[in-house]
């Protein structure tokens, strides 16, 4: 006799061979999730009415579906059965956070390091700088469930008129400009700087990319970290930041040289940088930038050129602002009451990004347009309304279709 959440299937063919979630399941077919679950030790040993590969399924639509609950959830997984979904009984609520702790949230941060890279190719409109492929790195925090275990690993904002009123995890995110692609990400609590947490995004880092970053990143240790990943550097620093001028430069700038603390009196071991100063005009007031790069040569960038390009930085706080307000949803919470959820959630919320982000990067280039010029919003919609819609076609024997112009 069938369990509850369980329909008979035809001879050897398991039930969760046939579960899809739409154009989602080609950014994460099924047999990459089975590698990814052999690869974390997360198999069963014997068969579950919740499968992992289900779960990881069920974890990134609870992630495109953000505020609906479990069950919801479920029966939006469930039209994947095809005939099968009359007899389908939604496993309970309780079930369901079983097996999300059973998988736990590495098959999510693997599935992650496989699938999320950048995606902008040679043809790619507003993805490039001369050779430089532009990527950004910024940080954010994201409330969490108001319990007590989220509350001791990861903290509270606290300031002088209090505490906040939710647990929050610090997300720092490295993101490809041109398509908000992102690519790399570390997850940690309050207490974990953005400056230490960004140390995780190095190796993520290519020769043929130019980071950029804002003036809080800046510090001698973390500028050698980053340059030693051979991709190139164009970061604001701060007023104050100590920079002699040692060369002025034919377009303006000038070349100057940083140290490390010890070495700062003594002034050994000196790393050259070239410094681009510029002024923003604004309605009352000026604002002076200070931008330090690795691009020492200003016929390979000239300083106007890096000025304008440093504006691009605001598209990873755009691409951030995406997740928070747009697929989290204003005013949410993440609902994983343990920080292993925490983790899974993020997760999850950043592969479903990742997916979006990459469907609208294919439609941009079939018509020639910058990515850019596509709402994330209309996006998300389209991506919604084709689960329902593509489900019943089974991702072992089907390839989903998708809308080649969401945007």
């Amino acid at each position: 006799m069938a369990r509850v959440g369980q329909v008979k299937s035809p001879a050897g063919e398991r039930l969760s061979d046939r579960i899809a979630i739409g154009v989602l399941t080609r950014a994460f077919p099924p047999g990459l999730v089975d590698e990814v679950i052999a690869e974390t030790g997360r198999g069963e040993q014997r068969s579950r009415l919740l499968p992992a590969r289900v779960v990881v399924y069920f974890v990134l639509a609870m992630c495109l579906f953000f505020g609906q609950g479990y069950e919801e959830v479920a029966r939006l997984l469930g039209e994947g059965l095809g005939e099968g979904r009359r007899s389908w009984r939604v496993p309970t609520t309780a079930a369901i956070g079983r097996a999300r702790r059973r998988l736990g949230s590495e098959p999510l941060k693997v599935l992650f390091a496989r699938v999320c890279h950048p995606v902008a190719v040679p043809d790619t409109a507003g993805a490039w700088c001369r050779r430089w492929r532009v990527v950004a790195m910024d940080g954010t925090c994201l409330d969490l469930a108001d319990t007590d275990a989220n509350t001791e690993f990861f903290g509270r904002y606290a300031s002088g008129r209090g505490v906040s009123a939710f647990p929050q995890a610090r997300l720092v995110g490295l993101a490809e400009c041109g398509t908000h692609a992102v690519f790399g990400a570390a997850v940690g609590p309050l207490s974990a700087s953005e400056q230490s947490l960004s140390r995780q995004l190095f190796t993520h880092l290519r020769r043929g990319m130019l980071l950029l970053a804002d003036r809080g990143f800046y510090g001698f240790e973390l500028w050698q970290a980053a340059r030693e990943s051979g991709a190139d550097l164009l970061w604001r620093v701060r007023k104050s930041a100590a920079l002699p001028v040692l060369q002025v430069l034919d377009d303006g700038s000038y070349l100057s040289s940083v140290h490390a603390e010890r070495d700062r009196k003594s002034r050994r071991n000196p790393v050259t940088v070239r410094v681009v100063e510029y002024t923003l005009a604004r309605t009352g007031n000026a604002t002076v930038y200070r931008l330090v790069t690795t691009i020492l040569d200003p016929e390979q960038a000239p300083a106007h050129e890096l000025a304008a390009l440093y504006a691009q930085r605001w598209e990873i706080e755009t691409t951030l602002d995406e997740i928070k307000t747009h697929q989290r949803g204003s005013g949410l919470v993440l609902r994983s009451k343990y920080p292993w959820g925490v983790e899974q959630e993020i997760y999850g919320l950043l592969l479903v990004h990742h997916a979006i982000r990459q469907l609208m990067h294919q439609a941009a280039l079939s018509k020639g347009l910058d990515p850019d010029r596509l709402s994330f919003t209309r996006s998300l919609r389209v991506v919604r309304r084709q689960v329902p819609a593509q489900a019943a076609f089974s991702p072992r024997h089907t390839r989903p279709r998708t809308d080649p112009h969401p945007g």
